[in-house]
């Protein structure tokens, strides 16, 4: 089978650590175990987030006054390639000599008239308190927004229309090569009224990229590897229970959390609808359960409406 894994900002930082390289480099090496049993049976595309590596090259780039500070889209980048080359490291370090990786920048064209643009509201970065993030917002014209009991910036989220350069992931894919792409939701780009394309100041949802990736890349499974077991109704209550698996039209009867939960239900519905493929939602240690339908959640036409875990 064909899998399409996006791989959640918990593969590179668990909550509350410093982003260090040690720390990024250690979850990787968690995350390839995880991943290395389903290599040998399956063609592997592999997604990242990238939300505190932007932030914090963002902050650093702030700091250096003498220039102006790199927009979004190169700070993008950069990551994509660190973030890449410690995947695309861990992983060669596991796998037989003979299975190839390979680390691809992926530029993701948008619609500059994105309703996105108009209400920011994607949170990268680190968490502050209220008057920080205020001053902050006034000394750099960030958006800010309310989170928990902090503040983080948010910037705008325009949809994935277009990956650019999907031959070579196919092409690649197919050789049996593990390709690491469109981390970050990719580079995200527009295209000029003469053709050309440029940089735009955005981030992509890495879900929705994924989830676009997987279709055009003829996919069989969706797979979204995150910090939590299971797709939860009610989530954080005393009533919360884990979903089994669920139809899309199920899941449009539910509310999922704004910019966590909710981009990962809209990707999976999209996918399993448009292509008649798997989407599953779960933990990352998991994923070889998860694919065999022993966790995490998973969604499907022609699944019974709602199933819960016991």
């Amino acid at each position: 089978m064909r899998l399409v894994i996006a791989l959640g900002g918990n593969a590179l930082l668990r909550r509350g650590e410093a982003p260090t390289s040690e720390n990024q480099r250690r979850n990787i090496q968690l995350a390839v175990e995880a991943l290395a049993p389903l290599t040998r049976l399956h063609e592997l595309i592999i997604t990242h987030g990238n939300g505190p590596q932007v932030g914090l090259l963002a902050l650093q780039n702030d700091a250096y006054r003498p220039v102006e500070g790199y927009p979004l889209d190169i700070l993008n980048a950069e990551t994509e390639g660190m973030i890449g080359y410690l995947i695309e490291q861990e992983l060669s370090n596991v796998l037989p000599s003979h299975r190839l990786c390979a680390t691809l920048l992926t530029q993701i064209e948008v619609d500059a008239a994105d309703p996105a643009f108009r209400a920011p509201d994607k949170p990268i970065g680190p968490v502050y308190a209220r008057a920080v993030a205020e001053q902050l917002a006034k000394e750099r014209g960030w958006h800010i927004a309310k989170e928990g009991e902090h503040y983080r910036r948010v910037v705008a989220s325009p949809g994935p229309r277009k990956i650019l350069g999907i031959e070579v992931i196919r092409l690649l894919s197919a050789r049996d090569v593990v390709v690491i792409c469109a981390g970050g939701g990719g580079v995200p780009v527009v295209r000029g009224g003469d053709g050309q394309l440029r940089g735009i100041d955005a981030v992509i949802d890495k879900d929705l990229s994924s989830a676009l990736l997987a279709r055009e890349l003829g996919a069989d499974v969706l797979m979204m590897l995150t910090d939590v077991d299971a797709v939860y109704q009610d989530w954080q209550t005393p009533e919360a229970r884990a979903l089994r698996s669920i139809a899309p039209d199920a899941v449009r009867q539910m509310a999922f959390a704004p910019g966590s939960m909710a981009p990962k239900m809209a990707a999976a519905c999209e996918f399993a609808e448009m292509t008649g493929g798997i989407a599953c939602v779960g933990q990352l240690r998991d994923a070889a359960a998860i694919l065999a339908g022993n966790a995490g959640t998973t969604i499907a036409e022609g699944k019974e409406d709602i199933r819960w875990w016991d």
